[in-house]
């Protein structure tokens, strides 16, 4: 399979507007050394750069990405079809209400499919899962653990849009996820839809938008929000957006704060592991990972490989193969920006052991993989094994 990486869309799409390396650097806030360097795959296309890039060139930062990265195969083609139909129909389920008992079962299914990163087959069953979760609503009425039960499954089909590069989709999901939340009285289910419409501004590049999605939220949930322990939860995993968005925003000042109110809202919380709410996971082991990535975002790649030995040797408890694959993930981008290469390729392998759907599909780890890959390193199998199940190379 032929494939382009985010560096080499870059340079296409400059060159195809007639953008010089230096109009883009202008125009971007990027000298035209490093321009050169992101395109010839030296340094990684970070999440910030490609915004910036994207802003430049008036394009997605999905189409710098080059998202979708891989061929679809036909069943994956027809899971996603079946799920944008379901998505479609929101107002319309052809699916018959289930056992109460059975549904529960299934959602509950579902939330653990996605945090241990399952993409695949979380796809597998949503559709179907939508239509009863939503029959099931209606046939409620108002009822707020059944409108609690749809939200929570888009929730899961945003993830699953998110990750397999399908922006639109993912657009269209949190749309609905708000209007299920909005059947009934139910802050915890608003709360969450929020995050993922915040999620929707960080894919997309905005990342001032995003933070103004989440302080909203952060205001109407201390409103009205719910009792300990989901209180504590749901806004400090706001707060944890925030956390991504303002470091993304090279905004050090609003990062820090979101990061204080995380923490103050995680040393609530009574047990002593990560708690998974909502499709939300909060706690101070979440919190220390989101910490870890906003010194990478802010360009403190050293302050970040400091935090990582002891995370890595032993992640928190309560933290889910999809938050720990993050983890590995984000090591790997702090270790090669000190031009620790050696580490940084161990922190991949780890990444693919632990969440292998989810290190295939990750923007960064692609960027960290192709620059691994292009600084010679290409006689090693492991990096090529890598390589090709990112798409790099055939």
């Amino acid at each position: 399979m032929e494939s382009t990486s985010a560096g080499e869309n870059i340079a296409v799409l400059r060159k195809t507007r007639d953008i010089s390396q230096a109009q883009l650097g202008r125009a971007a806030g990027l000298s035209v050394s490093y321009v050169s360097k992101i395109e010839t795959g030296l340094r990684p296309v970070t999440p910030a750069v490609a915004a910036a890039c994207a802003k430049a060139m008036n394009v997605t930062t999905a189409r710098i990405y080059g998202q979708p990265y891989r061929d679809r195969s036909q069943t994956e083609v027809e899971r996603l079809d079946a799920l944008r139909t379901a998505v479609r129909r929101h107002t319309l389920p052809k699916e018959d209400v289930p056992d109460p008992k059975t549904l529960a079962a299934d959602v509950k299914r579902a939330a653990h499919l996605r945090a241990e990163a399952e993409y695949l087959e979380l796809l597998d069953i949503l559709p179907t899962l939508l239509g009863r979760a939503t029959a099931t609503a209606f046939a409620a009425g108002g009822d707020a653990v059944a409108w609690g039960q749809v939200a929570d499954l888009y929730g899961c089909a945003y993830a699953v849009a998110h990750r397999l590069g399908e922006p639109d989709l993912a657009d269209m999901i949190v749309s609905r996820q708000q209007w299920a939340a909005h059947q009934t009285w139910n802050p915890d289910a608003e709360a969450a839809a929020s995050w993922n419409e915040a999620g929707t501004y960080q894919s997309a590049g905005h990342y001032d938008d995003g933070l103004t999605i989440v302080d909203r939220a952060i205001v109407q949930y201390e409103r009205g929000g719910g009792s300990e322990p989901s209180h504590a939860v749901v806004l400090g995993s706001l707060h944890l957006r925030g956390v991504v968005l303002a470091s993304r925003h090279k905004d050090a000042a609003a990062t820090e704060a979101h990061l204080t109110r995380a923490r103050d809202l995680a040393a609530k919380l009574p047990q002593k592991k990560d708690t998974l709410l909502h499709n939300l996971t909060f706690g101070t082991g979440n919190t220390a990972l989101y910490e870890l990535a906003a010194h990478i975002e802010l360009e403190r790649p050293d302050q970040a490989v400091s935090m990582a030995t002891p995370l890595q040797k032993k992640p928190p408890a309560g933290l889910k193969p999809s938050r720990i694959g993050r983890l590995h993930i984000d090591v790997a981008r702090a270790r090669l920006a000190i031009g620790d290469v050696a580490g940084a390729e161990d922190s991949l392998k780890a990444a693919f052991k632990v969440a292998p759907e989810m290190s295939e599909l990750h923007p960064m780890c692609r960027e960290v993989v192709r620059v691994l890959f292009v600084m010679h390193q290409r006689t090693r199998p492991e990096l090529m094994a890598m390589a090709r199940r990112v798409g790099l190379t055939d």
